[in-house]
């Protein structure tokens, strides 16, 4: 019997992911088996060996792995302590089956700022309420894996667009409490997502989900100095829970709610 397991695992709800999957394994080897989603993959520490349509391929800890669905494989540890991993399981909507051919080519991608993407793409799936972020940073990774997979190192220039950047900050102006997804956003605006997130940070030096979070904890300051408790402000500004509100409002304001509404005069 294996030792040395530990795992965790949860469906967000975010489009296009179908699984997110942490694990540490010290001896457990994974036999032959398919997905039918593509296998995003991240090493934090040790490494994997695995064999993909009969090649022989590993994982150090700089690289990102993208194993196309429906393709073989198998894994087991390549360094003496075993590794860490992080994978997300992504459906055909943010990858086509025409990208099968090349991953299955090169599954590992040496790509420091693809890298450093992926894991804030996992830190922000492990926080519910912040499904806009997780959207937008996925968004940004299955543009450059496409990007990667077409034998392309950088995503294609895109022109500055103001007029889709005014239009998506309206309707998250209007839609501060209920937020909006950057699918809905999309197709709303009749935008590709990854256009909508880089035409609005570049108009406004800062990323949607940023905007968002920045005008509700601005609404919840005010509700604070209305007298109304911090307990009462997470539901009326739009945050998942009292959890939530006080990670976005202390990162913003540099205080807990509580002491802000304490301090006021």
């Amino acid at each position: 019997m294996a030792t040395g397991q530990e795992v965790t695992a949860w469906r967000p709800s975010v489009p296009g992911v179908t699984e997110v999957f942490h694990a540490r394994f010290t001896e457990y080897a994974y036999p032959m088996h398919v997905h039918d989603a593509w296998t995003l993959l991240i090493v934090d520490d040790g490494a994997v060996r695995y064999d993909l349509d009969r090649h022989e391929h590993g994982t150090p800890h700089d690289t990102v792995s993208l194993l196309p669905p429906h393709v073989p494989h198998n894994g087991s540890p390549a360094t003496p302590g075993g590794f860490r991993k992080r994978v997300v399981y992504l459906d055909g909507s943010r990858l086509g089956d025409e990208l099968i051919g090349p991953a299955v080519d090169s599954p590992d991608l040496r790509d420091p700022v693809l890298r450093l993407r992926v894991g804030r793409l996992h830190a922000a799936l492990a926080r519910p309420g912040d499904e806009l972020e997780a959207e937008s940073r996925l968004t940004l990774v299955a543009e450059r894996l496409c990007g990667h997979l077409r034998h392309r190192t950088d995503p294609p220039h895109r022109p500055r667009d103001p007029v889709i950047a005014r239009e998506l900050r309206e309707l998250l102006d209007a839609r501060v409490v209920e937020g909006v997804a950057l699918e809905e956003a999309a197709a709303l605006l009749h935008a590709h997502p990854a256009h909508l997130v880089r035409a609005f940070s570049a108009a406004y030096g800062i990323a949607p989900h940023q905007y968002l979070m920045s005008r509700r904890v601005g609404r919840a300051r005010r509700l604070l100095l209305d007298g109304v408790p911090p307990g009462g402000v997470a539901s009326l500004t739009g945050f998942y829970d009292q959890a939530h509100l006080t990670r976005h409002f202390k990162k913003l304001v540099g205080v807990t709610p509580g002491r802000y509404r304490n301090r006021a005069r």
